[in-house]
C-alpha cells in the first residue's frame, strides 16, 4: 500500500453526527473525496438530507441525510440500523455533533449545563455504546470523538463546555483500551477555534475576536477546509497505530 493509499476511503462508510453544517459537514465532504460512502446526521432530516446532497456534489459516492437526536438512546439505536439497512456496514463513525452556552458558574443555569453535557458526552457515549457492537463483529473500525481544546485547557465562563469535552478525552482513552483487542480504534479529535457559523456572529465585535483567535499562535481563525486532513488521517489506514490520542488541531492554542 503506498502512502497515498493509506489515505484512501473507497468502499467504506462514514457516519457524522452534527453533519448538516460547520466542521460536521466539511468533514463529511473530505471523507467523500477520499471515496467514502457518507451519512450525515442532524436533529432535523431537512437539514441532513440538504447538506448530504451538498456534500456528494461533483462526486460519485452515495451520501445520505438522516435525523436522529444523540441525546435519545432509540434514535442512536434507529440510526446505525438505518446506516447497516442501506450500507451492510459502518466504517468510521465521527462523534461530532455538541453545543456551547457560556455563562460564569454561579449564573450557570443548570438544566443549560444538564443539556450541554447531554449533547457534547452523553451523546457521543451512546453513540459508541451503539456502534460498538457493529465494529468489533467486524473486527475493525475507527471512531473519532470531536472533543475540543477545551477539552485539554480550561477558559472563563465555560465550565460546562469544558467539563463535558475533557469527558469526552476520557472516553476515548478508555474506549481505545476497551476495543483494542477486536482491531476497532477510537481517538479523539480536539479543535480550536473555527470560524463556523456561530463565530461569524463575534466578527462584529473586536475585542471578542481578538479574546478567541489572540490565544493561538497562528493569530487566526481555523477554515472549515482544515479539518479535514486530520479527521481523514484518523479515519483511515494512515494512522493504524494510533488509538486513545487527542489530536489537536488549535493553531497553537494549547502550546502557550
Amino acid at each position: 500500500m503506498t502512502t497515498l493509499e493509506q489515505f484512501s476511503l473507497a468502499g467504506r462508510v462514514a457516519v457524522v453526527t452534527g453533519g448538516s453544517k460547520g466542521l460536521g459537514k466539511s468533514m463529511a465532504r473530505g471523507f467523500a473525496e477520499a471515496g467514502a460512502g457518507v451519512v450525515l446526521c442532524s436533529r432535523s432530516r431537512d437539514g441532513a438530507e440538504a447538506a448530504a446532497r451538498e456534500v456528494r456534489e461533483g462526486l460519485e459516492v452515495p451520501c445520505l441525510g438522516l435525523a436522529a437526536d444523540v441525546t435519545q438512546a432509540t434514535d442512536v439505536d434507529g440510526l446505525v440500523g438505518a446506516v447497516l439497512e442501506h450500507f451492510g456496514r459502518i466504517d468510521v463513525w465521527v462523534n461530532n455533533a455538541g453545543i456551547n452556552i457560556r455563562h460564569p458558574i454561579e449564573a450557570f443555569p443548570i438544566d443549560e449545563f444538564e443539556r450541554i453535557v447531554a449533547v457534547n458526552l452523553r451523546g457521543a457515549w451512546l453513540c459508541c455504546r451503539a456502534v460498538a457492537g457493529v465494529m468489533k463483529g467486524q473486527r475493525r473500525g475507527s471512531v473519532i470523538n470531536v472533543a475540543s481544546v477545551l477539552g485539554t485547557v480550561g477558559l472563563a465562563e465555560r465550565t460546562a463546555y469544558c467539563s463535558s469535552k475533557f469527558g469526552v478525552v476520557g472516553l476515548t482513552r478508555a474506549l481505545a483500551l476497551e476495543w483494542a483487542p477486536a482491531g476497532v480504534r477510537c481517538n479523539a479529535l480536539c479543535p480550536g477555534p473555527f470560524l463556523t457559523e456561530i463565530n461569524h456572529a463575534l466578527l462584529s465585535d473586536p475585542a471578542k475576536v481578538q479574546a478567541v483567535v489572540g490565544r493561538t499562535a497562528l493569530q487566526r481563525w481555523a477554515e472549515l477546509e482544515e479539518i479535514r486532513g486530520p479527521a481523514l488521517f484518523l479515519a483511515s489506514d494512515a494512522s493504524s497505530y494510533m488509538t486513545g490520542a487527542a489530536l489537536v488541531v488549535d493553531g497553537g492554542w494549547s502550546a502557550g
